[in-house]
């Protein structure tokens, strides 16, 4: 899965539409494999962006679960936490090849 797209459900306060359009946008770039569409393809990406969101969003609404709210602030610790071990092993393997 795309890095850039970052859980979304069972947070407190509850998933914003600005979050799910942003996950939205990070899919349509990443299976399009284009960032910025060209004029031709402007309106069908936008057009991925809307109904992507607006599933996600739906399925958001329909899940549920047992489980506490997460908080951001800790899921954002765990991110960067895992980033530094990526980064770190990283180094590592290019340290042992080098």
């Amino acid at each position: 899965m795309c890095r850039n797209i970052r859980v979304l459900h069972n947070f407190e306060p509850q998933t914003t539409d600005d979050e799910v359009r942003e996950a939205a946008l990070q899919y349509v770039r990443k299976v399009s494999g284009s960032t910025h569409p060209s004029r031709a393809n402007a309106e069908a990406f936008d057009r991925a962006v809307d109904e992507i969101a607006h599933a996600t969003r739906h399925l958001l609404d329909g899940l549920v679960t047992n489980a506490p709210p997460k908080s951001r602030e800790e899921e954002a610790i765990k991110g960067r936490q895992r980033h530094e071990q990526r980064m770190e092993r990283e180094v590592r393997s290019r340290t042992a090849t080098g």
